[in-house]
């Protein structure tokens, strides 16, 4: 089972009250394009941090298959036999490398950050591999 650090999710839902604090400062300070800027970012933010507290577990595996989360808040069962690969998208850009955890199922291709997981997508690439064969 793989799951969001309960600190990122904690971090996101500061970062939505900090702005919507700001879009509050800025709102009587007749300054309406930081509101305009705040506010969006206040719901964005909000929205992102209430996703990783409702669900947290982002990816799960047991015998009968993995389990992902679909949607905003869904989840969705996949057998082993449906699942075409398991691989690691790695990029390199500007002396920064990034790993994506890419779980294709014909039909739906399902991406995993380390921040959704985490852990490193390489040792969950390897977790799954083995597990599903």
């Amino acid at each position: 089972m793989w799951r969001v650090r309960r600190e990122l999710a904690v971090f996101k839902i500061l970062g939505a009250l900090v702005c919507a604090g700001l879009g509050v400062y800025w709102w009587f300070g007749d300054d309406f394009r930081g509101v305009i800027l705040a506010v969006p970012a206040a719901v964005l933010v909000g929205g992102m941090g209430l996703r990783d507290l409702l669900v947290p577990v982002r990816l799960a595996a047991d015998p009968s298959g993995i389990t992902v989360v679909h949607g905003f808040a869904g989840r969705r069962h996949v057998p082993w036999e449906a699942i075409w690969d398991v691989k690691v998208d790695v990029r390199r850009r500007w002396g920064l490398r990034s790993e994506m955890l890419e779980i294709d199922t014909g039909d739906d291709l399902h991406i995993f950050s380390p921040h959704d997981l985490g852990a490193s997508p390489t040792e969950v690439a390897a977790a799954l591999r083995r597990r599903g064969t």
